[in-house]
């Protein structure tokens, strides 16, 4: 099962520490004459990084003359590619959830392997400088996300970015919405695929009501969750042991992805054998509750999220995240003497006032945009519903910023999944045609100020 990719946030500013608020003077800046010849420029541009406080700097060759600048800022790493004769254009990548446990790290090479379906190899050829940066933690990470990006915009600014792009994916897509909010003349415009461009809070309330109706439908069956059932903690620990290196460790990442997603991918083999059985009207049930189709991926993925990374979204957001008590469930398919069962033996639980106010600074959407934003997301996504898009449209409009929205909503897409035979709608399924086609539409628009097409070209 691919690790899962989640996703937001809200518009008050980062807290600026006592040495944020007295930089130190920035570098003049680089004579033209220097920049006219190559290996001089990229000597200057590298010195200047230096001087801006990037250390761990190495520097490789990036194709037609360019180079890859790596570095830390702030002690968290990342990648820029700067083709030769830049102008300060940029495209920057804000990447998406990763579970716990994983490691923190960056492409190597944003220009070859960056992510975002080569969007970032493409606007390199067009004379973009591209990159992206580490997070300070995996899991739930919209703050750091946003911190770090930030970041990194502000240094490729100082190296003489003049129009700087940001785009992500699944929780990158909810961090760009972020950016675009919180420094509105920062960014030239923003790219969010498939994000939780709206609200996080939403998005885990029906993750965890997932796992919470699951719990209960599947007790003392071959399918139930292994390890802990207490919604709030960790069914099993995400997180190697402590030392282990971080190519063991991706492995013992995958491998405990693989046990909590195998009960329910079970649940749906043995559902399609049979569609009238028991096993196809809990699919059902637990999907309906999310929101979601009743789809092997749908099932699964955020199962798997929940099940991973529940401490660590209540350690990031300092309390517990989602409450429901006193809710009804009505789960469709149910008798109803199964849905009075249902709310009779589901685990009630309280969210914590911090960790909602946490939510909400990081992220519910106010829609208080003032640059050009393009969101494109699956019609059907088996992590991020699309239910995410209308209720940004919503707030964007209540702002009265709907001049600043464009939303592209493409057909999903199926892929394979780890049981044989088995195939489930993906979360971020699009094709480069796709990915290079909202690109466009967005410089277009911030180059000619011409709002774009509402449908995709």
């Amino acid at each position: 099962m691919p690790p899962v990719r989640l996703i937001p946030f809200a518009a008050l500013a980062l807290p600026i520490t006592a040495a944020q608020a007295r930089p130190a003077p920035a570098p003049a800046p680089i004579p033209a004459s220097v920049a006219s010849a190559t290996a001089d420029w990229q000597d200057a541009l590298v010195a200047r990084a230096k001087a801006l406080g990037v250390t761990d700097v190495t520097t490789r060759p990036a194709p037609n003359g360019g180079f890859i600048l790596d570095g830390k800022i702030a002690g968290d790493a990342f990648a820029l590619g700067i083709p030769s004769g830049w102008q300060g254009g940029a495209l920057l990548y804000a990447h998406g959830y990763s579970t716990p446990g994983t490691p923190v790290a960056v492409s190597d090479d944003p220009v070859a392997k960056g992510p975002g379906t080569g969007l970032l190899g493409e606007a390199y050829s067009q004379g973009f400088a591209v990159g992206h940066s580490a997070y300070a933690k995996a899991g739930l990470g919209v703050e750091t996300g946003v911190t770090n990006t930030k970041r990194l915009r502000d240094l490729v600014e100082k190296l003489g970015g003049k129009r700087i792009y940001v785009m992500g994916d699944s929780m990158g897509g909810g961090i760009v919405v972020t950016l675009l909010e919180m420094y509105p003349r920062a960014f030239a415009g923003g790219l969010a695929r498939c994000g939780v461009v709206d609200s996080w809070q939403d998005l885990l309330g029906r993750l965890i009501d997932m796992r919470l109706a699951y719990n209960v439908l599947t007790k003392d069956t071959p399918y139930a969750l292994p390890g802990e059932q207490d919604v709030r903690k960790n069914a099993i620990a995400p997180e190697p042991p402590a030392g282990t290196p971080d190519a063991a460790a991706q492995a013992y990442v995958w491998g405990q992805i693989g046990k909590v997603g195998a009960p329910p991918l079970a649940l749906w083999a043995a559902a399609q054998k049979n569609p009238d059985g028991q096993e196809a009207k809990i699919v059902r049930a637990v999907t309906a509750i999310g929101g979601f189709d009743n789809d092997a991926a749908a099932l699964a993925f955020p199962l798997v999220t929940a099940t991973l990374g529940a401490e660590d979204m209540a350690a990031t957001a300092g309390g517990w995240v989602y409450g429901n008590v006193g809710k009804i469930y009505a789960a469709p398919g149910l008798t109803p003497e199964e849905n009075a069962a249902l709310n009779r033996d589901i685990q009630r639980v309280e969210a914590a006032p911090a960790a909602l106010a946490y939510l909400q600074r990081w992220h519910t959407a106010t829609g208080r945009i003032a640059t050009p934003l393009v969101t494109i997301h699956n019609r059907i996504d088996s992590l991020v519903p699309f239910a995410q898009e209308d209720t940004l449209k919503a707030a964007v409009a209540k702002a009265g910023r709907g001049r600043y929205l464009v939303q592209y909503g493409v057909p999903p897409t199926r892929a394979p999944l780890p049981i044989g035979g088995i195939e489930g709608y993906t979360h971020c399924g699009f094709d480069k045609g796709q990915t290079l086609a909202a690109w466009t539409a967005l410089r277009g628009w911030v180059e000619t100020g011409a709002k774009p097409s509402p449908e995709l070209p």
